[in-house]
């Protein structure tokens, strides 16, 4: 059997909030509770689970997505003056995209600090 990441902790100040922020980027569906937590599938493999209960610290995610979902989450984000979003750490919030690794990149802070990166191909 191969090794395969399948469900994380996503610390929030609100999870439910969390949790449909980052479905509404992926165009997902918030699963219904479980226990103090709030999950979020993401694919077949992988589940965040949004919980409240510990406050919150800032981490990073990261996703490999196809051309379609970076396109449509890209247009989701371009149209919210309110979400903060870039090209990368050393563009900080700037508002554009990155193309590392031959693909494209972004940055999308959410309310809570977290960084979700999502890209096109695998940066170098």
């Amino acid at each position: 059997m191969s090794i395969v990441l399948n469900h994380t902790i996503v610390p929030a100040a609100d999870k439910s909030t969390a949790a449909q922020f980052l479905a509404d980027l992926l165009g997902l569906e918030v699963g219904a509770p479980t226990g103090p937590f709030i999950p979020l599938q993401v694919n077949d493999d992988l589940t965040l689970d949004f919980d409240d209960r510990h406050g919150v610290h800032p981490c990073h995610y990261a996703f490999l997505v196809d051309d379609g979902t970076f396109d449509a989450l890209l247009a989701r984000v371009e149209r919210s003056p309110e979400i903060d979003y870039g090209s990368g750490h050393a563009g900080g919030w700037d508002r554009s995209i990155n193309h590392l690794g031959g693909g494209r990149g972004v940055y999308v802070r959410d309310p809570n600090g977290h960084a979700y990166e999502f890209f096109t191909a695998v940066p170098d």
